[in-house]
């Protein structure tokens, strides 16, 4: 007998949908791109971007990428362990842990990233561009160069008090 797995529940959040236009020869050509990030509130989070001429097609496949670019982040509690900049391409944020109560001070990107991951409290602040799928990325790469105190004391083989 085989286990049966209680499947997680994802929430999908969808950041942006694009209208791309070409025009040929036979007329206007129209594509739709899409950006989404899906999460569990409990630590994983993943972004995907997908393409299609539709936008439920577009959505679909980036619901899609983003299930299998799933990554786990280090929280304590219902905030960050440390401060971090996050950089993707020319977008740069700054990630700062806040107190209880504080709630979601970002931008709406960035903040469809930390909402999904599961974090309440944390401050940011964004720098250079602010393209939707780079601050997006930015946030995310913040968020994975994250580590816990007891990562650090095993990567430095001392105790930190």
């Amino acid at each position: 007998m085989g286990r049966i797995e209680e499947p997680v529940k994802l929430e999908e959040t969808v950041v942006r949908i694009n209208r791309c236009t070409t025009v040929t020869k036979g007329g206007k050509s129209m594509s739709f791109s899409a950006l989404v990030v899906v999460g569990d509130k409990k630590g994983s989070v993943g972004i995907g971007f997908g393409k299609a001429r539709e936008v439920p097609n577009a959505v679909s496949k980036a619901v899609k990428e983003a299930k299998k670019e799933m990554v786990k982040i280090p929280l304590i509690g219902d905030t960050i362990p440390h401060l971090m900049w996050g950089k993707y391409k020319a977008a740069s944020i700054f990630l700062k842990p806040a107190l209880p109560g504080t709630g979601i001070k970002a931008g709406a990107s960035s903040r469809a990233v930390l909402e999904s991951v599961g974090i309440k409290n944390i401050l940011t602040k964004c720098y250079g561009k602010r393209n939707p799928l780079n601050v997006a990325k930015a946030t995310l790469m913040g968020l994975k160069a994250l580590r816990t105190k007891q990562e650090v004391e095993e990567l430095r083989g001392v105790k930190i008090e």
